[in-house]
C-alpha cells in the first residue's frame, strides 16, 4: 500500500473521484496540506468523509502575510481533531520575492513553535531558502521535521538527515533531466525517505503535462526502486512504515 504524504485534492473538482481513483492505484492514505486558512475547514471535511485521508494545518509562506494572531489560534483550535497529522505546509519560498523574507520567516518560527506545542510534525516548504530554513529549524529545535518535495543538493539532503529530517521526494524525480533529485534519491537513505505528489502539480512521467493526482505516486516509487537499485516493493513497504511512524497514522 503507498502513501501520498501531500496531495492538494482539495483543490480537485471532484475529490472523491481523485480518492476512488487512487485508492484503485493501491493508495491507501492521503494527506492533505493546506496553504492557506481558507481552506482548513474544507480539507477537514473531505478527511471527515473518507477513511484513510488526513489532514496538515499550516499557511504557506506566499500567504505569510495574512498570517495572524487569529489564524494562530485557529490552528490551534482545530488541530484537537484527530485528522490532523500534522502543521504545514510551512517555511520559506525566496523564488518569486525576497522583500518579505522577515515576514516569512516570523510566519515559519511561529507555526513550528505551535507544532512544538501541539506536539506535531511540521512538514516544511523549502524554495530557494535552504540556509535560511535549515537554520530556523535548528534553531528552534524542532525534531520531527518532513522536507516536502525536496529539491536540495546530495550534500544538503545529508545536512538535514544527520539532523534527523525526513526527506520527501515527488514526480520530479521522474524527469529525465531532473539530475539533482535523482542524486538525492539514489544517496538517500531508505529509513529517511517518504512519497509524495504534490498533486495537482509536478506530474510525473509519463503524465507531465497533465493534472496530477496521488494516483500516479506508483510512478515516483518505480523510479526510486529504479535508481537505488532495490524491489519496487521494498520502496513501498518502507515508505509508507516511515510515514505512519513520522504522522502517528493508525490505519481507520
Amino acid at each position: 500500500m503507498l502513501i501520498d504524504t501531500h496531495a492538494h485534492i482539495n483543490m480537485s473538482d471532484d475529490p472523491k473521484k481523485v480518492i476512488e481513483e487512487s485508492r484503485k492505484a493501491d493508495v491507501g492514505i492521503i494527506i492533505i496540506p493546506s496553504a492557506s486558512s481558507d481552506e482548513f475547514e474544507p480539507i477537514l471535511k473531505i478527511c471527515h468523509e473518507n477513511d484513510n485521508i488526513y489532514a496538515l494545518l499550516g499557511v504557506h509562506p506566499e500567504d505569510c502575510e495574512k498570517f495572524s494572531d487569529d489564524t494562530a489560534k485557529k490552528i490551534i483550535e482545530l488541530a484537537k481533531d484527530k485528522k490532523v497529522v500534522g502543521i504545514g505546509e510551512i517555511g520559506l519560498d525566496y523564488h518569486y520575492t525576497k522583500e518579505n523574507k522577515e515576514i516569512q520567516k516570523r510566519c515559519f518560527i511561529t507555526q513550528i513553535e505551535i507544532a512544538k506545542m501541539l506536539d506535531l510534525p511540521v512538514v516544511v516548504h523549502d524554495r530557494e531558502a535552504h540556509k535560511d530554513t535549515f537554520d530556523i529549524l535548528k534553531e528552534t529545535k524542532i525534531k520531527r521535521v518532513l522536507l516536502h518535495c525536496f529539491s536540495g543538493s546530495t550534500e544538503f539532503m545529508k545536512q538535514c538527515c544527520n539532523e534527523g529530517y525526513k526527506i520527501a521526494l515527488g514526480g520530479v524525480v521522474t524527469f529525465k533531466n531532473a539530475i539533482e533529485p535523482k542524486e538525492v534519491a539514489k544517496a538517500v537513505d531508505i529509513k529517511n525517505l517518504m512519497l509524495e505528489t504534490d498533486s495537482p502539480y509536478l506530474t510525473p512521467h509519463p503524465f507531465r503535462g497533465m493534472e496530477n493526482s496521488p494516483k500516479y505516486i506508483g510512478f515516483v516509487a518505480k523510479e526510486i526502486a529504479k535508481l537505488k537499485n532495490i524491489p519496487y516493493d521494498s520502496i513501498v513497504f518502507e515508505t509508507s512504515k516511515n510515514a505512519k511512524e513520522f504522522f502517528n497514522i493508525v490505519e481507520e
